[in-house]
């Protein structure tokens, strides 16, 4: 396959190796490499030569920043449609990940934000570096947390995930690990000899692969939200975002003010469908329940004017002052966040009834 491809594939040993590849844009993820990595993975899972599968990111930056968020923006603005086509690829890949019956080896070095944690947090194996920076931003930009996300996030201990699912805060290794978003620590100066031996002789069944992560793996450096657990369960399970953002201004925690003025910068009606969100996947039996979800709140966001503004706030114009609207948490009805529960116009996307 030619080195410029967006998603590299390769075989060493009775390893299979995907690359994503387009480290200027920090491997974010297009339709294409959707197909491609969705089109690999069912390959290998029936070729009884490959053991397991290693994803990981070309470039020094990370693994994967998200989405092209451009195209969504651009949708957005024409109407082109083709955003609900991309997630319903995307999100049967993230349930593909979660089920893949062979050992997938996610290398969570660097940047893994949005659909970057889709395509390595529901993996079986999931390493992350001192290097590690991982998010679920999507409220910065108008949208609920996908790709899984509110599945992973509802799980995390006490009231983490909530407080990272409206945040959008971004995370080291540590926090990774004690919210259930990652499995090992490797330090990245390990990770090409990981890799290798990932790829040698010793690999001949799936127990090998655990065996060879677990070897190269180490203590984590001390993170910060294991400190921060008191505040963030007592302020996290009020039962509205404005209650949320007064119990943080009020509890007396510098942290807890930062935490209420990053909540009051997101945008008003993204953070009330994603409480929502949130605690509905904290009920919710099984991923492909919470996705079908996701997809019904990812498709609801385009027709709210904040996903544009978002999008052009952040990532187009980059000016970080977005305009939402309505721009007060007060304004937002009820019925707007129904909105995000409701059956898209185009169908939904049934994983439950028909699974990956």
């Amino acid at each position: 396959m030619a080195h410029d491809e967006p998603v590299l594939t390769a075989r060493a040993g009775r390893t299979a190796h995907l690359t994503l590849n387009r480290p200027r844009a920090l491997n974010a993820l297009t339709h294409p490499m959707v197909r491609t990595i969705d089109e690999a993975l069912a390959a290998w899972q029936g070729d009884d030569d490959v053991t397991a599968v290693v994803i990981s990111g070309a470039g020094d930056r990370g693994l994967c920043a998200g989405g092209d968020i451009r195209v969504i923006h651009e949708d957005t603005r024409t109407g082109a449609g083709a955003s609900p086509a991309f997630w319903r690829d995307e999100y049967r890949l993230n349930v593909r990940i979660a089920r893949y019956p062979k050992p997938y080896v996610a290398l969570m070095d660097g940047i893994v934000m949005g659909g970057g944690v889709g395509v390595s947090a529901h993996g079986s194996v999931r390493i992350v570096t001192e290097r590690s920076a991982v998010a679920m931003p999507e409220t910065a930009i108008g949208l609920v947390p996908d790709v899984g996300g509110t599945y992973l996030l509802s799980r995390a201990p006490g009231e983490l995930g909530t407080h990272l699912a409206l945040t959008g805060q971004t995370i080291g290794a540590a926090d990774a690990l004690l919210c259930g978003l990652a499995d090992h620590f490797v330090p990245s100066g390990r990770l090409d000899d990981l890799r290798a031996a990932l790829a040698g002789p010793e690999v001949r069944e799936a127990a090998d692969i655990r065996e060879i992560v677990r070897r190269y793996g180490t203590t984590a450096p001390e993170g910060r939200l294991d400190a921060d657990r008191e505040w963030i369960d007592a302020c996290y399970t009020a039962g509205s975002v404005e209650e949320i953002i007064d119990r943080l201004l009020g509890s007396g925690e510098p942290a807890a003010k930062d935490a209420a003025e990053t909540l009051l910068t997101r945008s008003p009606t993204a953070l009330k469908a994603t409480l929502v969100a949130v605690r509905r996947a904290r009920r919710t039996a099984t991923l492909e329940q919470v996705i079908d979800q996701e997809y019904r709140a990812s498709c609801a966001a385009l027709t709210f004017p904040d996903l544009q503004e978002g999008i052009r706030a952040q990532v187009i114009d980059k000016d970080r002052r977005p305009r939402w609207s309505p721009g007060e948490l007060s304004e937002v009805t009820d019925a707007d966040v129904a909105r995000f529960s409701a059956p898209p116009p185009g169908g939904d996307l049934g994983l439950a009834a028909h699974p990956v």
